[in-house]
């Protein structure tokens, strides 16, 4: 029996006992704890007043099937036309597209403030996008999406982008607090929310991808630096 099966095994048996004792044992510490993190996970600085997003590991995000990933170069920005109402529109310089639509965008949209979730980008930059597609097939960005400095992610990540894809069939579950245990031999653990983990500067959320595994199980990939093979530059 493999470690993976021998885990699920152990976590179904320890999670029934554990489901009673924790439903009376939480604290209120806790329980704020939760919410705490709920509400700032995910925000960027700009938009940190006015928007809350659930957390989502940046592979949720990427599995979501309104969702555009690409790599662009801000060229310009234009400002909403119908003051705050109409969104700011960036153009962009479409450089590569990970996950979506088969088409080149010329421009990319985003709320026209922080209070509509609106991002600020910086022309001349290269980033990496999680937008939406909209009906009318534009790509929009939202503080809660993701939008990052292509510079600034590591070969390490990179190589984790080429991977998710592969996992978009298992689930990711968020673990906030100990004990955290699999319920399904389909599931990874999201454990960056633990004491200790955000410090660690190792962290699922940037250097892992959950993946399916030959024996059907789902376990976390993690990105390194190797070849080259699956680093996009």
């Amino acid at each position: 029996m493999n470690l993976s099966r021998v885990t699920f095994l152990l976590c179904v048996e320890s999670v029934v006992v554990d489901w009673f004792i924790d439903s009376f044992r939480m604290s209120w510490k806790n329980f704020v704890l939760q919410l705490v993190l709920l509400c700032l996970w995910g925000l960027q600085e700009e938009g940190a007043q006015a928007c809350t997003c659930l957390p989502l590991h940046p592979q949720q995000l990427y599995c979501q099937t309104d969702v555009v990933v690409i790599k662009a170069k801000v060229l310009d920005v234009m400002p909403g036309t119908q003051g705050k109402i109409g969104p700011t529109k960036y153009d962009i310089q479409h450089l590569t597209t990970f996950k979506g639509v088969e088409k080149l965008f010329a421009a990319i949209y985003t709320g026209p403030n922080s209070a509509a979730c609106g991002i600020t980008l910086t022309k001349g930059v290269e980033y990496l996008f999680m937008g939406r597609l909209q009906f009318d097939g534009t790509l929009h960005v939202s503080v809660c999406d993701l939008y990052q400095p292509w510079d600034a992610l590591s070969e390490a990540r990179k190589n984790v982008l080429a991977r998710y894809g592969e996992g978009c069939s298992c689930t990711i579950k968020s673990c906030f607090a100990y004990p955290c245990c699999m319920t399904s031999l389909t599931e990874c653990l999201w454990t960056d929310f633990l004491p200790g983990k955000l410090s660690s500067g190792v962290l699922q959320a940037q250097n892992f991808a959950c993946v399916k595994s030959s024996n059907g199980c789902c376990e976390w990939y993690r990105g390194t630096v190797g070849s080259g093979k699956n680093i996009w530059h």
